[in-house]
């Protein structure tokens, strides 16, 4: 049994941090079913970018949304869901005659969660946009990267997976703990400016209070700091120092044989020359040859693997991170499996028929 092993959910399929909110939700144990569009709606559009781990736990069910037969199959399907969760630009599903005043008049208890860039409302709420767009309108962007070098993107992981797909799986579930007892569903309106801003709310009050600075590569968390950074090897690969901490300091002093009286650790002024000596130091060995080196100690350096490397790293090796190269579901319950359910193709009657069965042994 898995946390949330009853409750169902309609994914209205799109890209990005729904598709990625929709896997949290099945990975925990709901039922979900991510509606796709059918051949005589239009063809599927990146259908399989990531599929082998977005795409998975959930039953596909394809739907042509402008068909009034498909329409009112899906509405029933409504009825006897928990929440809906889609990531269509602010007006789509009302125009479809699918918003939540019509969805939640059917099924007051239903949690209607969406996601978007830059929310339901707001001068930009119609505005196209990706990820990097909205994570640079909330002063994220900018604090990541070098200093003389233009803001350096960090994946789509600011933006569309923590701002956005976290968030909503957040306000998703709150919600729904809310309707248990209210018999009154809530509409989610996740946006990723609003969610990627409060991910970086540490280092807003921190430059309220003058201990951040606006210009990159000046600070301790984004590698001003020479304990709090990564450096290349003689063999062209990495690793990570994150020696915070002063014991770990002194681990990471004596690991590499500089003696603690010759670089003092919050001595700010003299942070770029001992940026360049420990950056000398470990173009002197081969990233493993580090690795090694440290292994065992407190002074928080480790490789820096790739993505092909780290599903045979032994630590993910012995907790199952990954199979078969891919990650698993996170976070873990106990002993509960780690392993994703499957997903199958599923005709929309026949998903109807499924869930009107259940929802009458639920009545029941």
């Amino acid at each position: 049994m898995q946390p949330l092993q009853g409750l169902r959910i309609i994914e209205f399929d799109g890209l990005g941090p729904v598709t990625f909110a929709a896997m949290m939700l099945a990975d925990l144990g709901a039922e979900v079913l991510r509606l796709t569009r059918s051949e005589s709606a239009a063809p599927a559009v990146f259908d399989q970018v990531g599929g082998a781990v977005l795409h998975r736990g959930r039953d596909i069910v394809p739907v042509d949304l402008k068909s009034p037969a498909d329409k009112a199959a899906v509405l029933a399907l409504v009825e006897g869901a928990d929440a809906v969760v889609e990531g269509f630009r602010p007006g789509v599903m009302e125009r479809l005659g699918l918003g939540p005043e019509v969805l939640q008049a059917s099924n007051p208890a239903l949690v209607f969660g969406r996601v978007t860039g830059w929310g339901q409302t707001g001068p930009l709420a119609q505005s196209v946009g990706h990820d990097l767009n909205y994570i640079g309108l909330t002063g994220v962007l900018h604090a990541m990267g070098e200093a003389d070098r233009p803001p350096a993107p960090p994946l789509n992981l600011v933006g569309d997976y923590g701002g956005g797909a976290m968030m909503l799986v957040t306000g998703v579930l709150a919600a729904l703990i809310e309707a248990r007892t209210t018999g009154r569903g809530r509409v989610v309106d996740a946006a990723m400016t609003d969610g990627a801003a409060l991910l970086a709310g540490l280092f807003q009050a921190l430059r309220g209070q003058g201990m951040w600075s606006d210009r990159r590569g000046a600070n301790l968390l984004d590698g001003g700091a020479p304990f709090y950074r990564c450096y290349t090897c003689r063999d062209g690969g990495f690793v990570a120092v994150a020696a915070l901490e002063p014991r770990f300091y002194a681990a990471l002093l004596a690991g590499l044989e500089i003696r603690p009286e010759t670089a003092p650790q919050y001595d700010m002024g003299g942070w770029p020359a001992l940026h360049a000596r420990f950056a000398d130091l470990f173009a002197r060995r081969d990233r493993d040859d580090w690795a090694a080196r440290f292994a065992g100690t407190e002074a928080c350096v480790t490789p820096v693997l790739s993505l092909a490397e780290a599903p045979d790293h032994p630590h993910n090796r012995a907790r199952g991170v990954f199979d078969q190269g891919l990650p698993g579901p996170a976070p873990r319950f106990g002993a509960a499996s780690n392993a994703p359910r499957h997903s199958s193709a599923l005709p929309l009657h026949e998903a109807v028929a499924r869930w009107s069965a259940a929802r009458s042994g639920r009545a029941g």
